[in-house]
């Protein structure tokens, strides 16, 4: 009898430890309190358009859902048509390419019904019964209504059909096997709607809505296991996706938004900029630009009110962002030992717009000083703005950086990065050439 006690007591210790380190928690389970079917809820229902747009048609309906839940970012190649795929995703087990999503009947979606959507989006199954790789957020789009799922698709087949056949995957293998993503779906992929938790806000149910479900922020935001799903022990906390890092989103003080009033939040969920806080540039400015910038003002508040709840995790390698400008003489405030090769190309490329200070005289836009990314000892998304550099337009105005990726080598790079972060940053950098030549890379 003792003996089957304690084998039975080493099951369920496997179990749990299994559950615990190899799956996890899901992402709302932080929360705690009971959840319930939406029909049960008393509140307004979280799922669909907000109010404002309630009214409007299906098509109206499904392209607020369609930016919301940022489609056009993955599916549309650089020069490409909106939504007509062959985006590539560099991986560390090979490309993957998104598919065409336009409703051309021979190498888009035109031939789909519902539950050939339904599927996909649910479950990460296609219509010829393959497994489509997480690359594809489906754990986070299972959570999403039917309802919302079909006026997505009412919007899709509203536009252009596009003939476009995107190139094949090049996967290493065993990452090349499909049959292996039922394995992970079934770890990882709880294929449920969104089920309002009844001890929360309508306000709170709807940000989860736009968080988890829609807009899928913690795909960027929290960091992955070792099969590549969401370790939400440390949700939020920030990781680095295709070289560009996406920072702590929790409640931290000093590595995360903790400190960010309401006000600075709304700001850079709407423009991409907060003063004194920075400017989004790469992925994050991406999803500003076609997703994020597009919501209503109730929603934008919903998201701020969920960010709000989620636990405070610290950031170890992230100092608290210096908020003080530099001095104006470039002889002074940048710590001894930093290539002079960096301090003659900013005096030479970027002084004019940024100024020795950080602070712009041209556009707040191009401010650094308080920013995350010159806060950041790794350099890089430094880096990776100088390499590739950005176009933004706000109400903030207009903020063109130059690339300089084919103007300057990996080490001149390395040393301009290194010099921003030193002057402008709270700890300095020690990105190096091998680190830009890797960025490159994967570009």
């Amino acid at each position: 009898m003792l003996i089957r006690t304690g084998i039975l007591a080493v099951i369920v210790i496997v179990v749990v430890a299994f559950f615990w380190f190899v799956v996890g928690p899901g992402p709302l389970d932080f929360a705690g309190g009971k959840t319930v079917a939406i029909a049960a809820y008393s509140g307004a229902n979280p799922t669909g358009v907000p109010v404002e747009f309630a009214k409007d048609d299906l098509v109206t309906r499904g392209r607020y859902l369609t930016q919301a839940a940022d489609c056009q970012a993955c599916h549309t190649t650089e020069g490409g048509l909106p939504f007509a795929g062959g985006r590539a995703f560099k991986t560390p087990f090979g490309t993957l390419y998104s598919p065409n999503i336009t409703p051309d009947r021979e190498t888009g979606i035109g031939t789909w019904t519902d539950a050939d959507l339904l599927q996909a989006i649910h479950q990460g199954i296609s219509r010829d019964g393959t497994r489509l790789y997480p690359a594809f957020p489906y754990a986070a789009y299972t959570y999403l209504a039917d309802a919302d799922v079909l006026a997505i698709k009412a919007y899709l087949f509203s536009l252009p059909a596009v003939h476009n056949a995107p190139p094949a995957n090049s996967l290493a293998f065993p990452y090349n096997q499909r049959w292996l993503m039922a394995i992970w779906s079934f770890l990882y992929n709880p294929d449920q709607r969104f089920q309002p938790n009844a001890e929360r806000s309508p306000e709170w149910n709807r940000g989860a809505y736009l968080a988890e479900a829609l807009g899928h922020c913690g795909d960027c935001h929290t960091p992955r296991n070792r099969l590549q799903a969401l370790d939400n022990h440390r949700k939020f906390a920030g990781t680095v996706v295709q070289g560009w890092r996406a920072y702590n989103i929790t409640g931290d003080q000093d590595t995360g938004v903790g400190a960010w009033n309401n006000a600075e939040l709304t700001s850079y969920l709407s423009t991409g900029h907060a003063t004194g806080r920075g400017t989004a540039s790469g992925p994050m400015a991406e999803a500003v630009d076609l997703s994020l910038a597009h919501l209503s003002a109730t929603d934008h508040a919903a998201i701020v009110a969920y960010l709000r709840s989620v636990p405070a995790i610290p950031s170890p390698d992230l100092p608290a962002p210096k908020a003080e400008p530099a001095p104006a003489a470039p002889k002074l405030g940048t710590p001894a030992g930093i290539d002079s090769r960096g301090q003659k190309l900013f005096a030479g490329a970027c002084a004019g717009c940024h100024d020795w200070t950080g602070v712009s005289p041209l556009s707040p836009l191009a401010t650094l000083t308080g920013g995350r990314a010159v806060n950041d000892p790794s350099a890089a998304n430094v880096a990776q703005i100088i390499l590739l550099g950005a176009l933004r337009q706000t109400i903030q105005g207009v903020s063109i950086m130059p690339a300089f990726g084919s103007a300057y080598s990996d080490v001149e790079i390395a040393a301009l990065a290194n010099y921003v972060v030193a002057r402008f940053g709270a700890k300095p950098s020690a990105i190096t050439a091998e680190e830009i030549a890797e960025l490159r890379r994967m570009q």
